[in-house]
C-alpha cells in the first residue's frame, strides 16, 4: 500500500511539471557538468519525489524558474531517486537540498522557499559580488554592515582583483565587499595600493591585509577575513554558535549573570587574554542563567558565576578552571599557555561505576571506558545512548536481547552500552560521538572502531558481531589468546582488516 502512495505521488509530480511545460532544467548525471559548470549562476534542488517538502515548494520553484528565465538566471533539479548514487557521491544527505552554482562551484542556497523570495535572492545573486566605491558612497560603505571588504587598488582588474572577486563571490551572504580606483579614498584609509582593507564595527575598526597583496590567494582573503568577523571576546548565543562551531577552533567560556554589576569588570580581566590568544582560541561571554544546562554539560557543576571553562570542539573535551579559585588574567593565560602545549589534563564526567552489573548490557561509565573497552582479550560492540532518545528507547529490548544471545561467550564478547550524555570519552579514543543511537566494534587486540550503520533488527546486530568478531563464539571452541597466533596468519588478518575498509 505504502509503495502504491508513493508511486502515485512520484507520478503526479511528473505529470505535474510535464503538463506545465517545466521551466526547470532536469539534470542527470550524465549532463549535470555539462549543464551546470558552464553557468556563471544556476540554482539546483536536489529532491524526492515522495518528499512532503519538496511537493510543497514545486509550485513555487517553477514559478520562479519561469520569471528568472526572462533574466537569463537558470534553475534545475537532480531527481535522488533516480539519481541516488550520483546524489551520494555529491554529499546530499537530505531532501530538498538548494545549491548555487557557479561555474562548477557550489555554495548552499540560504534563502526563501517561497516563489517571490526565490527570484528576489537569485537576482541579488545576479548582481556583481563586488560593488563600486566612489569619494561620495566611501563614508556610508565602510559603516554599512557588520563586516566591510575594500579592495584598494590602481586598476579594476590589477592583482588582486580576480582573487578578491572569487572570495566576494563565495562569501557574498556574509559580508559585504567593495572595490576602488580612487586615489583620495587611499589616502583617506591611510594605505597605499594596492591594499585591502577590513572595516568593522567593532573591536579594531580597522584592519590591512598583513601578507603580500601581490601573491594573494582567494582562499587567504577568505580566512583573513574569517578571522577578523570573530570579536575578540562576545556574547555567544543561539544566533551566532555556529560562527564559532565551524571555526574548528577551541572556544572559551565565561559564564556570568548578565545582571551582575561587575560584568564589564569581568570582561576586562578576560579580554586581554582574549587577545593575545586570538586565532589560537576563540573567546566568549555567555548568560550563566539562561544556558545553565550548557554550563554543566561542560563540566561545571557549581551554579556560581563567573565561571571559565575551555572546550576543545573538535574532540569535545571539556577544561573547567577551579570554581573555588579567583579568576584571574594570570591564571588564564597560564591555562591557555598550558592547553596549547599539550599539558593540560581534561575533565572527564563519569557516572559512579555500577555497584553490580546484573543486566545481560554492560553498563559502562566514562571511568571504566579503557578498562573494559580496551580490553585485548574482548571483541566489544558499545551503543552511546542518551536517557532522552526515543530511537534508543525502541533499541533497548532489541540491545538487552543481544546480550543475552552472547551472553554464554561473554568472555570473548562484551556487549555494552553508555550514556554518552552522562559519560565523557577519554581523549585516547579516535572518535566523538555526535548523534544517539551511535553504535561502534571493537576487535580484540586492536585499537580500531567499526562503525555499525546496518538495520536494527536483531538478526542484523547477530550477524554483525559473528562477522567481526575475532574470538571464537563457538563455546565449544577453546579460545586462542591474542597475540599468540603464528607470524603468517596475523599477517593475513592485518590484511583483511585493512581492505575491509577501504
Amino acid at each position: 500500500m505504502r509503495f502504491s502512495r508513493l508511486f502515485t505521488s512520484a507520478a503526479a509530480f511528473a505529470l505535474f511539471s510535464a503538463v506545465l511545460g517545466s521551466d526547470v532544467l532536469d539534470l542527470t548525471h550524465d549532463n549535470f557538468d555539462a549543464v551546470v559548470n558552464p553557468e556563471s549562476l544556476i540554482l539546483v534542488e536536489f529532491f524526492a519525489p515522495w518528499c512532503g517538502h519538496c511537493k510543497a515548494l514545486a509550485p513555487h520553484y517553477e514559478e520562479a524558474a519561469t520569471a528568472l528565465k526572462e533574466k537569463n538566471i537558470k534553475i534545475a533539479k537532480v531527481n535522488c531517486v533516480d539519481e541516488a548514487e550520483f546524489c551520494q557521491t555529491n554529499g546530499i544527505q537530505g531532501y530538498p537540498t538548494l545549491r548555487v552554482y557557479r561555474n562548477g562551484e557550489h555554495s548552499d542556497y540560504t534563502g526563501p522557499r517561497k516563489a517571490d523570495g526565490i527570484i528576489t535572492y537569485m537576482t541579488k545573486q545576479s548582481l556583481p559580488a563586488v560593488s563600486e566605491v566612489t569619494k561620495e558612497n566611501y563614508e556610508d560603505f565602510k559603516k554599512a554592515d557588520r563586516i566591510v571588504a575594500l579592495a584598494i587598488l590602481p586598476s579594476k582588474t590589477a592583482v588582486p582583483a580576480p582573487e578578491f572577486s572569487a572570495a566576494a563571490n563565495k562569501h557574498r551572504d556574509d559580508y559585504l565587499f567593495g572595490l576602488t580606483t580612487d586615489e583620495s579614498i587611499a589616502e583617506a584609509a591611510g594605505v597605499t595600493p594596492p591594499a585591502i582593507v577590513v572595516f568593522r564595527n567593532f573591536d579594531e575598526p580597522q584592519t590591512e591585509f598583513p601578507y603580500p597583496i601581490s601573491s594573494a590567494t582567494a582562499k587567504e582573503i577568505e580566512e583573513w577575513i574569517q578571522e577578523l568577523s570573530i570579536p575578540i571576546i562576545d556574547e555567544v548565543g543561539a544566533e551566532n554558535y555556529q560562527t564559532y562551531a565551524s571555526s574548528g577552533k577551541p572556544l572559551a567560556y565565561l559564564f556570568v549573570d548578565p545582571t551582575d554589576e561587575k560584568l564589564s569588570e569581568y570582561l576586562d580581566t578576560v579580554r586581554p587574554v582574549a587577545a593575545k590568544f586570538r586565532g589560537k582560541v576563540n573567546f566568549v561571554w555567555i548568560d550563566a542563567v539562561k544556558f545553565g544546562d550548557h554550563a554543566r554539560a561542560l563540566n561545571l557543576n557549581e551554579a556560581k558565576w563567573p565561571s571559565f571553562v575551555l572546550q576543545d570542539l573538535q574532540k569535545q573535551l571539556k577544561y573547567p578552571y577551579d570554581q573555588s579559585a579567583e579568576i584571574t588574567a594570570e591564571a588564564l593565560e597560564t591555562m591557555l599557555e598550558q592547553f596549547l602545549d599539550g599539558k593540560l589534563e581534561p575533565q572527564l564526567k563519569s557516572q559512579p561505576i555500577p555497584e553490580t552489573q546484573d543486566e545481560p548490557v554492560f553498563e559502562l561509565v566514562g571511568k571504566q571506558f579503557e578498562e573494559v573497552v580496551f580490553d585485548d582479550e574482548k571483541d566489544v560492540f558499545v551503543e552511546f545512548y542518551a536517557t532522552w532518545c526515543g530511537h534508543c528507547k525502541r533499541l533497548k529490548p532489541t540491545w538487552d536481547s543481544l546480550g543475552e544471545h552472547f551472553a554464554n561467550v561473554k568472555d570473548r564478547v562484551t556487549i555494552v552500552k553508555m550514556e554518552a550524555t552522562e559519560n565523557d570519552l577519554p581523549p585516547t579514543v579516535p572518535f566523538r560521538v555526535s548523534g544517539f543511537p551511535t553504535l561502534k566494534f571493537k576487535k580484540a587486540g586492536t585499537r580500531d572502531f567499526i562503525d555499525y550503520d546496518g538495520d536494527r533488527s536483531l538478526e542484523s546486530l547477530i550477524a554483525f558481531v559473528e562477522e567481526n568478531a575475532k574470538n571464537p563464539l563457538d563455546p565449544n571452541v577453546t579460545k586462542t589468546p591474542v597475540g599468540t597466533e603464528g607470524t603468517e596468519q596475523v599477517v593475513l588478518e592485518h590484511d583483511h582488516d585493512h581492505h575491509d575498509e577501504l
